[in-house]
């Protein structure tokens, strides 16, 4: 029966560590699922699980942890950025502004309050465990990572900052919901009265998905006029999409030529909607089946990686194949399809024409679902190694002793947004299945937490419950509601923000999905989803190098 004792206590063998890293993470993540008050701790509970096996001396090769930990962070930090790279500089436009501002707000007050009472305290507790307790406090796990990672460039020898982070973690999530719900109370909202406010804001500010409209050519000034010098005449992108001429329907092309009393199918910007009907003429009711060719409309999946980055204008869709190409639905939004827009893996196109027509650009567009669901690992793995030379550069400031340096951490997650942003510029298919992308991520986070909570768990006990464990959660409590109450209140009073946003908008400065699962729950709307979406690329950002130049500049 050796070999039993020697596979569950031999630190050094390979069989051992993969026995205690599966054991770890399953019982983690299943103990993550169980809900307290209605609120679970999710794949953190790896953490503490890897912490109790610590403490009773199940651990690893030191080399092989380490490895194990960067490697899942860079996983989990590549794939947010890929994730978030889309939508990050979009976050900045009009009514994003604000939020982004509330947001960066409520990460500044974090880093001043730890200031405050790492001063206050005079030093009792150091600025890399300060560290610790503010990755916990404002529960975000990639903000540890990076923490732990610069550690590592200083050669730091004290004591493990998950402690800080494990103790701050839980009040931190309740913290937040709670200060949510303070603001309520505080700015004194009437929830119906939010509802309705929303309603109206809608109606007001229509989506700027494509309508269809059947409209006849009365305006005398365009008999003679081709497509094309139209969409000069109006300024406005349009697609007309068929066209009835003579009793007639084909497909038209920029140089289809107007005729008084032509009926034309137009799919435009709903913004658009009214000039061009001014322009050209009423709308009328029509029956499109009494035509000489069947047409037919499809969502057509783009999966070829040579259609990635192209141009809508550069196929020639109505010239070259005989069909138009009207709206684009990207991520679950329809887009307008002007000639400008461009095309990316895992867009669905829809296109009219007559079958054969549609059948061919289907056939160079792709149209494979079973393509897309194979990764494309080598923009991952390319990425990654991008990011690692990126994050290894040393840059040199003054007054500080030793160049800074982005990291395992911080280097791969700005390659990733990037990449995520601008990648098919360069013909890389950054298109991974949501599915994928989680799946990569937890691995990947999984192992980091597992591998800081085994590494953490031999002094956990005499370093946290014999030493400062309370002060530890003491202070998490304060980052964590001090800043959420002071810019949600002035979110409420300087911007007039609505609350149900605020609650998203509060949950994403955090990073924090149970606090957006209470907002959802309370709100039934979109609007906390709005609010957590529009802030989470930059707040995520913004936690991850914050964590690291507190360390590197205060250390």
């Amino acid at each position: 029966m050796d070999w039993i004792h020697t596979l569950f206590t031999d630190s050094s063998s390979i069989a051992h560590i993969v026995l205690l890293y599966s054991f770890v993470i399953a019982v983690g993540v299943l103990l993550g699922k169980i809900k307290f008050f209605g609120i679970s701790l999710g794949v953190t509970f790896v953490l503490f699980t890897g912490i109790v096996c610590g403490h009773f001396g199940f651990t690893g090769d030191a080399s092989i942890l380490n490895f194990l930990q960067d490697f899942g962070l860079i996983l989990f930090v590549y794939c947010i950025g890929l994730q978030v790279g889309p939508g990050f500089f979009s976050s900045f436009k009009e009514g994003g502004i604000a939020m982004n501002i509330v947001a960066g707000g409520i990460v500044l007050l974090n880093i001043i309050i730890v200031l405050l009472l790492y001063y206050a305290l005079q030093g009792k507790i150091d600025i890399p465990m300060m560290v610790g307790v503010l990755c916990g406090a404002v529960t975000n796990t990639p903000g540890l990572g990076a923490a732990n990672e610069a550690l590592q460039q200083l050669n730091y020898d004290g004591p493990q900052i998950a402690m800080g982070y494990a103790c701050a973690y839980p009040l931190g999530v309740l913290g937040i919901i709670g200060s949510i719900i303070l603001v309520k109370y505080f700015c004194r909202v009437n929830l119906k009265k939010e509802s309705d406010e929303l309603e109206k804001q809608e109606a007001a500010n229509p989506h700027l998905t494509p309508i269809k409209m059947y409209i006849e050519v009365r305006n005398e000034a365009l008999e003679g006029k081709s497509i094309f010098q139209i969409s000069q005449f109006i300024g406005r992108d349009f697609v007309i999409s068929r066209i009835l001429q003579d009793g007639h329907v084909s497909i038209p092309n920029r140089n289809t030529i107007f005729h008084i009393g032509d009926r034309l199918f137009i799919v435009c910007a709903q913004e658009d909607a009214e000039a061009i009907g001014a322009f050209i003429g009423p709308q009328v009711q029509l029956d499109w089946e009494k035509q000489d060719t069947p047409m037919v409309s499809r969502r057509i999946l783009v999966t070829k990686s040579s259609m990635n980055g192209r141009t809508l204008g550069q196929f020639h869709f109505s010239s070259m194949y005989g069909v138009n190409v009207t709206r684009i639905n990207r991520s679950g939004m329809d887009i307008f399809a002007s000639r400008n827009l461009t095309i990316q893996v895992g867009d669905r196109v829809m296109v009219v024409g007559p079958q054969d027509a549609v059948e061919r650009v289907a056939n160079m567009m792709g149209n494979s679902l079973k393509r897309l669901d194979t990764p494309n690992i080598v923009t991952i793995f390319v990425g990654i190694f991008v990011g690692i030379i990126f994050g290894s550069l040393p840059f040199t400031f003054p007054g500080i002793p030793t160049p800074v340096k982005l990291g395992l951490a911080g280097g791969p997650l700005i390659v990733a947004i990037l990449i995520g942003r601008f990648g098919y510029k360069v013909k890389l298919v950054t298109y991974t299945t949501t599915s994928a992308n989680l799946m990569l991520r937890e691995i990947g986070i999984a192992l980091f937490l597992a591998s800081v909570g085994i590494k953490a768990g031999a002094n956990f006990v005499s370093t946290v419950v014999e030493g400062d464990g309370l002060l530890y959660v003491l202070c998490g409590f304060f980052i964590t509601v001090i800043p959420l109450l002071i810019m949600g209140v002035f979110a409420r009073m300087h911007y007039k923000m609505n609350y149900y946003t605020l609650m998203g908008l509060m949950s994403g400065s955090y990073t924090d999905p149970p606090a957006l699962a209470y907002s959802n729950q309370i709100a039934n709307n979109n609007a906390p989803a709005v609010g957590y979406s529009t802030v989470y690329p930059l707040t995520m950002f913004l936690r991850i190098v914050t964590a690291q130049i507190l360390i590197l500049f205060l250390t």
